[in-house]
């Protein structure tokens, strides 16, 4: 019989403490570790969730050889360095969204998992919930008939929060909430897009307060998306079809699905199962991935998370967003790729003001998460 399996913790701001605390109440996982860079940040976060072992140092984190899987909390800007160190001493990662800071360090990152054989995946957890499969479910029933249309948007009054507001630290709406109405469009419509249309406003420190995307598919369906942090949203996924529609009650926490039919009314709901946050979901896959000697999780695959990150790039790119350290490594300015030459990720035609259009083939300091856009 297994034994409980390690779970160690990098970083102590709100998204782990709710890991922690899911983890505390799942079966045969044992919340083993947590590390910060100041050690009595460790030490009081081991004594509020029960951590064994408390450290002041992410890498005495990943030599620890209990530890059996280390999730990443840290801020976006930390997350590819955190990750590398991780597996290079052979630790499996689950690592919080946004993945990485863009796509080329998220394609470094999978090239390690897949040389040392080590399991990597990221943790956005609406892809992992039995929600998900409910909804595809329900789309792929012809109840609405065809879908061809689809809205999702996510918005918080976070702009205050420092983190967010910091270029050095990858912030921004699109890393921290825009994610998830992406990530919603392409869980239901897929990844053949063809043209992306977008706008952004900016915080005075330089990025993203607010974005507004339109994904425009090689089959004629259409999604619009936005998202924000100086704005409070309805959370909703709403898609729409040749029959009726279907209304998803929070797209980055699944809470319930209604049907209506092509008279308005009301034809079916669904709720959500009990679970403990939501969080278990990826977690129980990650251990699953790792008995099974497998490098990814099949709720999000790599080649997802590359995908995503190269539209998020793309997007950033246009709208003129360039965070400091990829200045420094030359990233985000080295492009000169045509449209449809490569399967990079969408390449951006120019628009006028903070707006962008796409043609072509689209293949805390530590850890001060809003807790929102989790």
């Amino acid at each position: 019989m297994l034994g409980k399996f390690n779970i160690g913790i990098m970083g102590t701001g709100n998204i782990a403490s709710v890991m922690a605390d899911t983890i505390n109440k799942m079966k045969n996982v044992r919340l083993y570790a947590v590390a910060s860079r100041e050690k009595v940040k460790a030490d009081v976060f081991a004594g509020k969730h029960g951590c064994k072992k408390a450290y002041g140092s992410y890498e005495e984190l990943a030599a620890d050889k209990k530890v059996e899987l280390i999730y990443i909390a840290t801020p976006h800007s930390e997350h590819f360095a955190n990750a590398k160190m991780c597996m290079e001493y052979g630790k499996p990662v689950l690592c919080e969204k946004a993945f990485t800071a863009n796509a080329s360090q998220a394609e470094e990152l999978v090239k390690i998992s897949e040389e040392k054989g080590v399991f990597l995946a990221e943790a956005i957890w609406t892809r992992y919930m039995p929600m998900l499969t409910t909804i595809r479910e329900v789309v792929g029933s012809g109840v609405i008939g065809e879908p061809r249309t689809l809205t999702a948007n996510l918005g918080y009054v976070i702009g205050h929060v420092p983190r967010l507001k910091d270029p050095a630290l990858a912030g921004g709406a699109l890393l921290d909430v825009g994610i998830y109405p992406l990530n919603f469009a392409l869980m239901i419509f897929g990844h053949n897009i063809a043209r992306i249309s977008s706008h952004c406003t900016y915080t005075e420190s330089g990025v993203d307060e607010q974005n507004s995307i339109t994904l425009q598919y090689m089959d004629g369906k259409v999604a619009h998306l936005n998202s924000s942090m100086v704005s409070l949203s309805d959370r909703k996924g709403i898609i729409y079809g040749t029959k009726g529609f279907i209304i998803v009650e929070n797209i980055n926490n699944f809470a319930s699905i209604s049907v209506y039919d092509s008279s308005y009314k009301k034809v079916g709901i669904y709720k959500c199962p009990k679970q403990i946050s939501g969080y278990e979901y990826e977690v129980e896959a990650s251990i699953k991935a790792i008995r099974s000697r497998q490098q990814e999780c099949a709720q999000m695959p790599h080649s997802e998370t590359i995908r995503v990150m190269k539209i998020m790039d793309a997007l950033r790119k246009e709208w003129g967003i360039v965070y400091p350290f990829e200045k420094t490594e030359g990233i985000m300015e080295e492009s000169t790729e045509k449209p449809g030459e490569t399967d990079r990720g969408p390449v951006m035609e120019k628009n006028e003001g903070a707006g962008s259009e796409t043609d072509g083939n689209v293949g805390n300091a530590e850890d001060t998460q809003s807790g929102q856009a989790q």
